[in-house]
């Protein structure tokens, strides 16, 4: 058995754990990294970067195939056809990349990397089993970053044709008919995907909307979309078992009977939770809250010089609120005095159109007392989008009526993905409305949107 020595382990190199590494390493850090699997975690090798190549290719051959209909753009195609293991091979490319980029940052950092299955001893000893053997590394410092898995539904075990969210993105062949066990953003997102490359796409919901975190005018403009894409949406429909032959689901409908959707693939993706099993953690004494790890807020969990980061600590469950997270620690374990109080943690739904939220929504102010000044400005009054055939969707901005501070920044239409940064710069420096409306904003863009959002909101918009 081989014995290893480090100032700071970190388990698991998912976005949080690899950036934490990464830190440390630049700072100095005697850093070691164990991962059982491939440097990425979920979200670069079975989770957001494979989903948006399958989402950017879905988009393009849907592309393709309208263009061989009657069309604005006077464009014309033969008929096009998709060779989805090509399209999983081009995918599986840029997930190797990554890789190779993680590695070698790590290298760069100076971070020594274990590949194996790691196992908390206690608080300062992790044994891991490589392929030369076991290897045990004592360390002053631990961070747990172990991520989350797919939840299950007891009557619908994974296996044949009922598959997962990470089987979802390597299948060789489009399902004829799909369908999908839940209506949130992963759901939603492979549903329309599978839906623009061919599929007959049902979405099975057991509550009565789809992409329930979201405020309904949010939703609207994802709810039409899926419907002009021939998805059906069952709601309050419970999924129950599947067919012996694995051909279909059987489901309780909103009146309570009973049906049998036909299915080639049964796609669950009724959420995450936290990844608490299989590591150890029955032998820390750590506090819970509830199934999740309990943190300050350093990432300090109750045993000294163990910090737990990402999906391991609760919602939400996002890859860049984990590698801030992993960021922080790092310094607090080089000595900076830092806490994590950010002021917003931007959420994007990759559907179509998309959905940006940053801070609270007007509900959520209203809830936390505060009274309101709202601007929404439609996509429809906006040039960039005209010319993009993308007016479906709008921006709005939530701020205090007494002084204008903005609470909240949101946005639903065609690659709105890429306002979330100025939406969350804007309230993490304080910004008021009239911060926004005073800011130039290049014409012709969609970002123009935001601006007359926080015009609208001071009553007076130049452009509706």
């Amino acid at each position: 058995m081989t014995t290893m020595n480090c100032n700071t382990l970190v388990l698991g190199a998912g976005p949080g754990g690899y950036v934490a590494a990464i830190r440390a390493g630049q700072l100095g850090i005697d850093t070691i990294i164990v991962e059982g699997y491939r440097p990425g975690g979920t979200c670069l090798n079975v989770g957001c970067i494979p989903s948006k190549a399958l989402i950017h290719a879905a988009e393009e051959y849907e592309k393709a195939v309208h263009y061989t209909y009657e069309n604005n753009l006077g464009i014309t195609v033969q008929k096009p056809e998709i060779d989805l293991k090509k399209t999983i091979a081009w995918k599986d490319g840029i997930v190797k990349r990554l890789n190779s980029g993680v590695a070698g940052l790590l290298k760069k950092a100076k971070v020594k990397s274990v590949e194996g299955w790691g196992t908390m001893i206690d608080g300062k000893t992790c044994e891991v089993e490589t392929a030369e053997g076991k290897v045990t590394i004592k360390a002053k410092n631990v961070i747990l970053a172990t991520g989350s898995v797919p939840v299950e539904i007891p009557s619908l075990p994974y296996g044949g044709n009922v598959i997962h969210s990470t089987e979802a993105l390597s299948l060789d062949a489009v399902p004829e008919k799909l369908v999908v066990i839940g209506g949130g953003y992963i759901g939603l997102e492979l549903g329309t995907a599978y839906a623009k490359m061919g599929s007959k796409v049902t979405v099975v919901e057991a509550m009565g909307a789809i992409l329930p975190q979201y405020d309904a005018e949010l939703t609207k403009p994802v709810a039409a979309s899926l419907k002009d894409l021939g998805i059906e949406v069952m709601l309050n429909t419970k999924a129950k078992a599947a067919t012996k032959k694995q051909d279909g689901l059987i489901v309780e409908t909103a009146d309570g009977k009973e049906e049998t959707l036909p299915a080639d693939k049964i796609l669950v993706t009724v959420g995450r939770r936290a990844k608490t099993e299989g590591w150890g953690l029955e032998g820390l004494d750590l506090k819970m809250n509830g199934r999740v790890v309990a943190i300050d807020d350093k990432c300090q969990t109750s045993m000294t010089g163990v910090y737990a980061i990402g999906d391991l600590t609760g919602e939400p469950m996002l890859a860049h609120r984990a590698m801030a997270q992993g960021e922080m620690v790092a310094e607090i374990i080089a000595g900076e005095n830092r806490s994590f109080d950010k002021v917003a943690i931007p959420a994007v739904c990759f559907t179509d159109p998309e959905i940006v939220t940053a801070g609270l929504s007007p509900d959520e102010a209203k809830d936390a007392g505060y009274e309101t000044q709202i601007g929404l400005f439609p996509f429809q009054a906006n040039g960039r989008a005209m010319t993009m055939e993308a007016e479906t969707g709008f921006v709005r901005v939530v701020a205090r009526k007494d002084n204008h501070l903005v609470l909240g920044i949101q946005a639903v239409g065609k690659g709105v993905s890429e306002l979330s940064a100025a939406f969350s710069l804007a309230l993490e420096m304080g910004a008021r409305l009239e911060d926004i409306a005073g800011t130039i904003h290049a014409h012709p863009t969609q970002s123009e949107g935001f601006q007359e959002a926080a015009l609208k909101a001071l009553g007076h918009a130049l452009h509706i």
